[in-house]
């Protein structure tokens, strides 16, 4: 009888030491919690903007997000604009492997297919920027999008959306335009599917990238411009150019961000970091949209108070003959199975989405205008 309680004292004893270890193990696995053990890996990824342009710290947002969460495990060698090729050949060089990523938009490759243009300078049907890139994630647009890159163009390629851009001005003019026949014949420069949206309202469209803006006008190889927004207009000085500021246009009223990378380079990452470049730019969305509203509204400001700027609401008239001009391009655009796909799976949900935004948002003009009466002269 003694021995089994000797025993049992001894067992107790055991026990409690074993426990003791087992918590301890517990604890320093709360204490120190499992750290990737990716390799450390290095992209490199030009933008098609210069280094002061608003889109370039849009992209810099973009790789604040990633490196964060990877722990400094991915890096991101951010290029602007020339550093390895033009604005419109990032695509081309992500595809070769001459860049790892690229920080652009769809409009610049319009060339080799118009519906890439659906993917951010697309008709408008009633919904916004923010609900066409709900429509992206949540109906069928990224599914499409993998379509026409990977099948249909036969690129090495794969690619996220952020930031849905607020509606871009109809643009920069030596007169204020106050009706449709004030746009007959001008020289404009825009760029995607807008050439012909404002070719159809009779203007003379030029495409050039923003950083060939300035030069044409002063050449005469333009009369008037749209670029995208105050804080980029006011950057490269579009002010000393013209003194007419036009806000409000259908000719790329949804336009986002698009992120590419090289898809063998993209795919032999861990999976964590591809999880990485994908979610940060829904993260971007929002810290982009948030320093958009800051900066493009402050800048607003300094263009009508600094710069002796005239801004003015385009005219109704002119934006039901952008809509006309929708209708006719899309008629002629639909030929192609695709382009007409893309579209009417566009179509049905801003059916949906804008009928219950236009039904249930508030009227926040009628709140602007208790709030600051006599500000806005429209």
């Amino acid at each position: 009888m003694p021995a089994r309680k000797s025993n049992s004292k001894v067992s107790r004893r055991r026990f409690l030491k074993r426990g003791a270890l087992a918590g301890g193990t517990a604890a320093a696995a709360v204490a120190f919690p499992q750290v990737s053990r990716a390799e450390t890996t290095t992209l490199k990824m030009q933008t098609s903007w210069g280094p002061e342009d608003i889109f370039q710290d849009f992209a810099r947002q973009y790789v604040e997000r990633i490196e964060k969460m990877a722990g400094g495990r991915l890096k991101i060698d951010l290029l602007s604009v020339n550093a390895v090729v033009n604005y419109d050949q990032v695509q081309d060089a992500c595809h070769k492997g001459a860049l790892d990523g690229a920080h652009t938009v769809t409009a610049y490759w319009y060339g080799k297919n118009r519906a890439a243009s659906l993917f951010g300078t697309g008709p408008v049907f009633g919904a916004n920027a923010a609900q066409i890139l709900a429509w992206i994630h949540f109906g069928g647009g990224k599914e499409l999008y993998r379509e026409l890159v990977q099948d249909i163009l036969k690129l090495n390629l794969v690619g996220f959306f952020a930031m849905p851009m607020p509606t871009q001005p109809l643009g920069w003019f030596n007169k204020e335009i106050t009706s449709i026949d004030d746009l007959k014949g001008l020289k404009y420069r825009t760029v995607g599917l807008a050439t012909n949206i404002m070719q159809g309202i009779g203007m003379k469209v030029v495409a050039k990238g923003g950083s060939e803006i300035f030069e044409a006008m002063e050449t005469g190889v333009i009369d008037a411009f749209e670029y995208n927004n105050p804080t980029a207009d006011r950057q490269f000085n579009a002010h000393d150019l013209a003194k007419n500021y036009m806000l409000g246009s259908y000719h790329q009223a949804a336009e986002f961000v698009e992120i590419i990378f090289n898809k063998d380079r993209f795919s032999s990452l861990p999976d964590e970091h591809q999880a990485i470049l994908e979610y940060s730019a829904e993260a971007a969305s929002t810290a982009n949209y948030g320093m958009a509203m800051d900066r493009y509204s402050s800048d607003l400001q300094g263009l009508i108070k600094d710069h002796d700027v005239k801004v003015s609401r385009t005219p109704p008239e002119i934006m039901q003959a952008q809509l006309a001009s929708w209708d006719k391009v899309l008629k002629k655009f639909e030929k192609d199975p695709f382009f007409k796909k893309v579209v009417e799976s566009q179509r049905a949900w801003s059916q949906r989405v804008a009928f219950y935004d236009i039904t249930n948002s508030a009227d926040y003009k009628l709140a602007y205008q208790h709030h600051f009466p006599g500000t806005i002269g429209f």
